[in-house]
């Protein structure tokens, strides 16, 4: 477990590096808690329906290694050249959807300043979109054959590209115009493209008669948005609530969206963690299916869970000793440090259960159930944890300290659902006459 998971998760650390260096680097611009703001609403625009899209493909993980597992290499092929003609239809849909959401900035009364560079930054980081989803497609079709060492090369060299090109486009060096927010946006479209462009070529590296095998099924095409959609939702519901969030936390004005945004992002990086091992979950308890092998799947999810928690408990120590340290790598605005410091606090409430529910999340999928995370998500998510947010952030006057303790009980939440549901498909898996009598 732990030699695919390391990998995934330095790949996941190295998306997550992209949007910490980003912020981190508008942070020293002059106006630190407006340039944090307007890159931090702009990604509440982009990422939930991004990240929903690049949900579509989770079910890849479960086509893929289910048919490396038996030993079909060509139904793997077909998966990849299916999920890629998804990607190539779903793109233009989701840069219209970003693009007309733009407006609502403007409705909900954001300040000028952060309103007119959070749409510029959404405008010209929208075109990386396309690419993101072509990465996805590749880097699920490797994991899925178990070779995930070219997605962590890609992912490393690809933040180098983009710390080079945020120095050079946020702040205009080597004869560049200074962007601001706007240069922190086109690096990272930069980055893509070099992304998508290195994964492609370690497709066809590892797989030299790939491109003879690479169909597209109409069947596969079905499969994969069966399973993709409950994924996408799961994921756009999970990211679309933080970001909602960080929309009412601008409501709340510069200070307490930037805090927000510091301590978001910080969490993110433990989340991504999280994800790599929601990953290596997946694809293990899909391979040990295909190979017929039940025991081995249900060790598989509960030894990523496990893993998943220790590490999560590290986080939550971290942010409790160290918060007003990581604080300051963002910004020096002592303000917005001391808000930041108490919504560590929440966030290393949750940091067990945010562990728990990611990497349930990613052994069910192997086991090709992704409505139960959908379900959990929206109810714990949507009908709890941001009304409750809403009602202490704004009814009771608690500020954005409400808004995360709303986030915090729907973590908790899904993470002891999801994880009761992961028992209950493991001891079916086990002994279903029990389950049937039961």
């Amino acid at each position: 477990m732990l030699r695919l998971a390391v990998p995934l998760a330095l790949a996941e650390l190295g998306w997550m590096a992209m949007a910490v260096v980003d912020v981190i680097m508008v942070g020293r611009l002059p106006s630190s808690a407006d340039a944090i703001g307007a890159a931090s609403l702009g990604s509440a625009l982009f990422y939930p329906f991004a990240i929903a899209a690049v949900g579509l493909f989770s079910g890849l993980d479960t086509l893929v290694s289910h048919a490396f597992g038996a030993g079909n290499r060509d139904e793997a092929r077909r998966s990849l050249g299916s999920g890629l003609a998804i990607a190539l239809f779903a793109s233009p849909a989701v840069i219209a959807i970003v693009f007309a959401m733009l407006p609502v900035l403007s409705r909900l009364g954001v300040v000028n300043e952060v309103r007119s560079d959070a749409t510029g930054f959404v405008r010209i980081l929208v075109w990386s979109l396309p690419l993101l989803l072509i990465y996805t497609c590749c880097r699920r079709y490797l994991q899925g054959i178990h070779c995930v060492g070219p997605i962590t090369v890609a992912l490393i060299s690809a933040n180098a590209i983009n710390l080079l090109g945020n120095w050079i486009l946020i702040f205009g060096h080597w004869g560049a115009p200074a962007m601001g927010v706007r240069g922190s946006a086109l690096s990272t479209v930069l980055a893509r493209i070099y992304m998508a462009a290195f994964m492609a070529v370690a497709v066809w590296i590892q797989e030299r008669g790939i491109l003879a095998g690479l169909q597209t099924s109409r069947a596969l095409v079905v499969r994969l948005l069966k399973l993709g959609f409950p994924a996408a939702a799961t994921i756009g519901l999970e990211v679309g609530v933080f970001h909602t969030a960080t929309v009412l936390a601008g409501i709340l004005g510069p200070i307490s969206l930037a805090a927000h945004t510091i301590v978001l992002n910080a969490a993110a990086v433990t989340y991504m963690l999280q994800v790599g091992l929601n990953s290596a979950a997946a694809v293990s308890v899909g391979r040990a299916l295909g190979a017929g092998d039940r025991d081995a799947a249900v060790r598989a999810g509960w030894t990523a869970l496990a893993i998943g928690t220790a590490a999560e408990i590290c986080a939550a120590l971290l942010f409790l000793l160290l918060p007003r340290e990581i604080a300051r790598f963002y910004t020096l605005d002592a303000r917005v440090i001391e808000l930041s410091v108490a919504l560590f606090a929440i966030a290393a409430a949750f940091q067990i259960f945010d562990g728990l529910q990611t990497v349930a999340t990613g052994a069910l999928r192997g086991w090709g159930d992704t409505k139960s995370s959908m379900l959990w998500n929206l109810g714990a998510y949507w009908l709890v944890g941001l009304p409750v947010g809403w009602w202490l952030g704004f009814r009771l006057g608690w500020g954005v300290p409400g808004i995360w303790d709303g986030l915090c009980l729907a973590l908790i939440l899904t993470g002891v659902g999801l994880s009761a549901t992961l028992l209950r498909t493991t001891r079916t898996a086990r002994n279903p006459i029990t389950t049937i009598v039961n």
